[in-house]
């Protein structure tokens, strides 16, 4: 009997060690969660009090995250680069518009997307100065064939071929002279300059005339009558006249079959 005391002593001890030590890690446990909750209710009370500490956080997070894709990938992501495409969904535009864009992508062969943005930006500035916008998506095509990048060795730029420094006022409201490798800036100067010469001369062949630098000689090199001819087609394919891509013909009366450079040499006489 006096043996066996000690050691159930000895066990009622430990129980009660063993009972105090998980009260005091439930009791620690519970306060630090109610600590943290406590914690977490107060930095949010301060983020709503204070947007722009919530502000630096996001901030701080998205450079966090955006340096572990950067390691990850080893390239930059940069989500507001669509914000500078030049380009739709031709699903997305009117039937006529739609039908122009997607003829326009497979003769060119170039992507109907940007081509589309252009389809509908030529209809919207082509109302505003009162032009057709099938002639200006023929004026694009006749100058560059849709390269946004296209320059000739007089200077003339972009889309819709533009003499950069005689026109550098006009690019001025656009931020400058680069702008006229934005397509939309591009086609929005050359619509203004083409508008004010078919306005002064009184018709569009005359104005055509104009615009390509000719104004002063006895020859545009045939360059009006191949703007018109693809006007012709265009027109047709925007009114749901389907024409093959590769169609010959379809020329204005007595225009002649000139190469491409032919309308360079008009622009270079006409500086010269």
């Amino acid at each position: 009997m006096t043996t066996s005391y000690p050691l159930a002593a000895a066990g009622r001890g430990l129980k009660t060690f063993a009972s105090d030590v998980a009260e005091g890690f439930f009791d620690i446990t519970h306060n630090s969660m109610a600590l943290l909750g406590v914690s977490v209710v107060l930095a949010a009370s301060v983020l709503v009090v204070k947007p722009d500490l919530r502000q630096q956080g996001e901030e701080r997070l998205t450079a966090w995250l955006t340096e572990r894709k950067v390691a990850a990938l080893g390239i930059t992501p940069e989500p507001g680069a669509i914000d500078r495409a030049t380009a739709v969904n031709p699903n997305d535009l009117p039937h006529e518009q739609a039908r122009v864009a997607q003829w326009i992508s497979k003769k060119y062969k170039v992507a109907p997307e940007p081509v589309a943005a252009l389809v509908a930006e030529a209809y919207e500035v082509g109302s505003a100065n009162k032009l057709d916008p099938t002639l200006i998506l023929a004026v694009m095509a006749i100058e560059s064939s849709f390269n946004p990048f296209a320059q000739s060795t007089v200077g003339a730029q972009g889309l819709m071929q533009v003499m950069t420094d005689i026109h550098s006022d006009k690019y001025e409201l656009f931020g400058g002279e680069y702008a006229a490798f934005d397509p939309k800036t591009n086609l929005r100067v050359g619509v203004k300059v083409l508008s004010e010469y078919v306005t002064r001369t009184g018709s569009i062949e005359t104005g055509l005339k104009w615009y390509v630098g000719a104004a002063n000689l006895p020859s545009d090199g045939g360059y009006a009558n191949k703007v018109l001819a693809e006007h012709a087609r265009l027109y047709k394919v925007a009114k749901s006249k389907p024409l093959p891509v590769n169609q010959p013909g379809l020329r204005a009366a007595g225009s002649p079959q000139v190469p491409a450079s032919a309308d360079q040499t008009v622009k270079m006489a006409a500086l010269m």
